[in-house]
């Protein structure tokens, strides 16, 4: 039995998984850079481990200095989160050298998963249905899609419309994915233009592969996720039976143990569908399969890394069966041209009903890395909080969620929930047609034209009052004369 866990994370999915852990009376313990001294997963967390310095090679990246902190603190066991070490089958065989309880899949299954051009392999070899490219191709064959073997969130990704372009094209992503992930190596596929990304969540032990259900994440800028919602609308029975029998085959095939995700590229013109990657990992997305099946992953995680996942599961060895819609958005401190954006962020106060693993089916969930007060550094990803409705429909998630991000409270930094609300309220979305070029397609707002956004006055002079009034305020004489006063008027006073 795990006694004390150690997340080799940061941010919103520390405290994801510490809470959990508190909710199960697993004592919890907490490594951070000094840019994240203090946020809240380190005040939150029962233990909390300096790793000197702030950058990711520095610190989060460090295996010596993450199985230090394990020892150090009397951790036995290791929740890698996801991002940095969580996907990295050298880190999980030094944990389990350790003595410590690995809370992922093993080592060779993040393996043969890791490398996108082995695991399209394994997969057409357990008959799943991949994309494959001419060795010598010809213009019938484009448009063509370069991908790096390794890593994600699109690096060492290109799209090629002209085959004059094709070498220089998987040059430039060969190099690109070499300084991200240390590999160059790339591989070429057909590219769909007008396909969605449909993503199938599984928790596995020794009896065999779940599939907890099915999310859409299209809406992507930059081939990033930004909304993502469960169950992916617009599958019939049969393209949902032959995804779910692809995911087990190539599950069981690898012996995958723990959660993750098995992700497909779907054309709904033709309903066929394509195999992309396995995540090794819990995804950052996860909590809209939560609240539509009413599981914690995070839970079952821990439940497979002991052997316990039958007791995990309901008295007759089943997970209740899904009910509503939910959505989540990714909140990110970042202007209208995904700049990330630093600062203080002075207020962050989102209404909502839960957060952290709440199961509870009504109304909006906030999991965030960040708290008002905290500072937006430069070190790492510029992701604030996942915002997630559930509703019994589609529908009313929505209504909801747009409501819950109108009515935040966010200052202090530049942030994406303009943009936001824009997607969830658009036609395109409401009415499922979403594809995963469809954000980048769209048309970018002229700031010159005449149709930009009109200066709202009010919000300008409840500015001006509010500097007034905290000007006055901290005055240490004179504090009966009103704000802004002069005794001598020589010009307007402008703010």
């Amino acid at each position: 039995m795990i006694t004390r866990l150690l997340v080799a994370n940061r941010g919103e999915i520390a405290r994801r998984v510490f809470a959990t852990c508190h909710r199960l009376g697993i004592e919890t313990v907490a490594v951070h850079s000094d840019a994240d001294a203090e946020l809240p997963f380190v005040s939150e967390a029962d233990y909390a481990v300096r790793l000197p310095g702030n950058s990711p090679a520095e610190t989060y990246l460090r295996v010596d200095l993450i199985l230090a902190a394990a020892r150090q603190s009397g951790a036995d066991a290791i929740h890698p989160g996801y991002g940095f070490l969580s996907e990295n089958a050298d880190f999980a065989r030094a944990v389990e050298a350790a003595g410590l309880t690995w809370v992922g899949p093993p080592p060779a299954a993040i393996d043969a998963m890791g490398a996108k051009v082995e695991a399209k392999r394994i997969a057409a070899e357990a008959g799943v249905p991949v994309l494959t490219a001419p060795e010598h191709p010809t213009e019938a064959d484009l448009p063509l899609l370069v991908k790096a073997s390794s890593g994600g969130g699109g690096r060492g990704m290109r799209v090629v419309r002209s085959l004059d372009r094709l070498d220089a094209e998987i040059a430039a992503a060969s190099a690109e994915a070499e300084s991200a992930f240390g590999d160059g190596t790339v591989f070429v596929e057909p590219y769909v233009e007008a396909g969605r990304h449909v993503e199938l969540q599984i928790v596995s032990d020794e009896s065999g592969t779940l599939v907890l259900g099915s999310r859409d994440c299209s809406v992507q800028r930059r081939h990033q996720k930004v909304v993502e919602e469960a169950p992916a609308p617009g599958l019939s029975a049969q393209t949902w039976e032959a995804m779910s029998q692809a995911a087990e085959r190539l599950a069981d095939g690898i012996g995958y143990r723990g959660a993750g995700t098995v992700e497909f590229l779907y054309d709904s013109a033709t309903g066929r569908f394509f195999f992309l990657e396995m995540n090794t990992r819990l995804q950052v997305e996860h909590p809209v399969t939560e609240l539509v099946r009413n599981v914690d992953l995070v839970e079952l995680q821990l439940a497979v890394a002991e052997g316990r996942l039958a007791a995990a599961l309901a008295p007759d060895g089943l997970l209740p069966r899904p009910s509503g819609h939910a959505i989540e958005v990714r909140l990110y401190a970042e202007d209208a041209t995904y700049t990330p954006q630093t600062g203080r962020l002075l207020t962050l106060d989102i209404p909502c009903d839960g957060e952290f693993g709440a199961l509870d089916r009504a109304g909006i969930r906030v999991d965030s890395g960040f708290g008002s007060g905290d500072e937006v550094g430069t070190h790492y990803d510029a992701m604030l909080a996942k915002v997630i409705s559930w509703a019994p429909d589609r529908e009313r998630a929505i209504r909801q969620l747009v409501q819950a991000l109108r009515r935040a409270r966010i200052h202090g930094v530049v942030t994406n929930r303009d943009q936001l609300i824009e997607i969830l309220t658009e036609p395109v979305f409401v009415a499922e047609e979403m594809t995963t070029t469809w954000l980048e397609s769209r048309p970018a707002p002229d700031a010159s034209s005449d149709d930009a956004a009109p200066i709202d006055r009010a919000a300008l002079v409840a500015g001006a009052l509010m500097l007034a009034a905290a000007d006055a305020a901290a005055r240490t004489v004179q504090q009966g004369v009103p704000a802004s006063w002069r005794n001598v008027v020589s010009q307007p006073q402008r703010t």
